[in-house]
């Protein structure tokens, strides 16, 4: 049975709506397609050590994560007076939109101010559904809330006690880069060439995650085996983003990459690289991933597979789970109880939602994003400010075009959310009022991404006060 529909709305003067609109346009602008400065400043600069250097300084006080270029319009919404009254019916504008036929005959829909915590409409909102990509809202979540927006992810390089072996080692960060692996390289010759050591055998280790590497989905585009140890995501062509093709061993390809790497800074690799344990002791030279900050907004941004299961897996070794689909679905669970959200029927099969068994309810995706946009809760907040920038950025760069029912360009931030038969789209957006709310529309059993996903984007910017 549906849940009881409640509903409040405000239309905003016309003239108020346009202004935000402009000013989130100008923050949000596609002059950073979606990634923040400081990601960029930081993915260019060194991010490696070796036992060579100076006795690193005294850790900083930790930062908040700086939000996304978009963000300000969405920060200041979260601190908007409450208006005194809402004049028109929301329930009106959503109905006759969520009857679209190209929604298909499952629907479900969820709309929350998140200055209240209060449901505004509500269709279906406890029912869970297949939600495609916007899981990946879940997993951010726990991510987040398990480790911290600070949390990074190191690939290590450890001697054997000898100084005849080293072993690389997958701490599980699919970001990992051709730049950044040469930094290690290049760290790691010049602790061993420290040591009088000129030639070593090497191998390579990614015991830290446990159970199949092929997702349930099996080999695809979209997603590259799933192990501690890649470069790239196991991308064979130049992308950053979306499908491509993919190495069938990510491990094997790095190892064999930072070997080379190795010799051309002067160490003689004996044999061929092989997989091996990390030997007990400190590291020669280590890189790490951008904070968890960072890698959230990508994840989300743009819909990345392969680092939504990176963050379901750091979630499972937070949580001393292993770190297989298995572990880090049972330690997503056991963060989100911990938030206090409503799983009913929850189910997190994977942590970017290609899998079809996943489920959640158009309620939980709307209190994860309420909890995100709490002050209590800071860590939480890239959950708001990843979110792909309406006819700008990320996977909603395409949509939200010239139709006058869909033209809430700039104004909603949502993470979209695509299979066969199956869209989605949950986020955030701005009112004329300058309120900001929280909504998830599901839909199962549609005909054709061409049908619905415009009637989800009319959706979202009717919350705009476009319709």
């Amino acid at each position: 049975m549906p849940e009881p529909r409640t509903w409040q709305f405000t239309a905003g003067s016309a003239a108020l709506g346009l202004a935000l609109a402009a000013a989130a346009v100008t923050v949000a602008g596609p002059w950073d397609g979606g990634q923040r400065t400081a990601e960029r400043a930081r993915a260019a600069a060194p991010a490696t050590g070796g036992t060579h250097h100076a006795p690193p300084p005294a850790p900083a006080a930790p930062r908040r994560p700086a939000p996304a270029p978009s963000a300000p319009g969405v920060l200041t919404a979260l601190h908007a007076p409450a208006p005194a009254g809402r004049a028109a019916d929301l329930a009106a504008v959503l109905v006759p939109l969520l009857a679209d036929p190209g929604l298909g005959p499952l629907r479900t829909a969820s709309v929350v101010d998140t200055a209240t915590g209060k449901q505004l409409y509500g269709e279906g909102a406890a029912t869970p559904m297949t939600p495609a990509s916007t899981v990946k809202i879940a997993t951010a979540a726990a991510a987040l809330s398990a480790l911290g927006p600070e949390h990074r992810i190191p690939t290590t390089v450890t001697a054997a006690p000898d100084g005849a072996a080293v072993t690389l080692t997958g701490g599980g960060d699919p970001t990992l880069d051709p730049a950044r692996l040469k930094a290690l390289a290049d760290d790691t010759a010049r602790a061993l060439k420290a040591r009088g050591h000129t030639s070593v055998r090497l191998a390579y280790d990614t015991s830290l995650y446990r159970g199949p590497a092929l997702h349930p989905i099996g080999p695809n585009e979209n997603i590259a085996p799933v192990v501690a140890l890649m470069t790239r995501e196991g991308r064979l062509d130049d992308s950053s983003s979306g499908p491509a093709p993919r190495t069938a061993d990510p491990a094997r390809d790095t190892a064999g990459a930072f070997a080379d790497l190795l010799t051309r800074a002067g160490i003689k690799i004996t044999g061929e690289a092989a997989p091996g344990r990390t030997p007990k002791a400190a590291p020669l030279a280590r890189t790490d991933s951008a904070p968890l900050a960072d890698l959230v907004e990508r994840t989300l941004t743009h819909s990345d597979n392969d680092l939504a299961e990176a963050l379901a897996r750091q979630t499972a070794l937070a949580h001393k789970q292993p770190a297989s689909f298995q572990g880090a679905e049972k330690a997503v669970r056991d963060e989100l109880t911990r938030l206090r959200l409503p799983l009913a029927g929850a189910r997190f099969t994977d942590g970017s939602g290609l899998d079809r068994r996943d489920r959640v309810s158009a309620a939980l995706l709307t209190g994860l994003l309420t909890r995100a946009a709490d002050p209590a809760r800071p860590a939480l907040r890239p959950l708001l400010t990843g979110l792909p920038v309406s006819g700008f950025t990320g996977t909603l760069a395409g949509r939200f075009g010239s139709d006058p029912a869909t033209a809430g360009a700039g104004l909603v931030r949502a993470k979209t959310g695509t299979l066969s038969g199956v869209n989605t789209l949950a986020g955030t957006v701005v009112t004329a009022d300058g309120r900001l709310l929280a909504f998830a529309f599901l839909a199962g059993r549609t005909v054709s991404p061409d049908q619905a996903q415009p009637a989800l984007d009319r959706l979202s910017a009717a919350l705009a006060g476009k319709n």
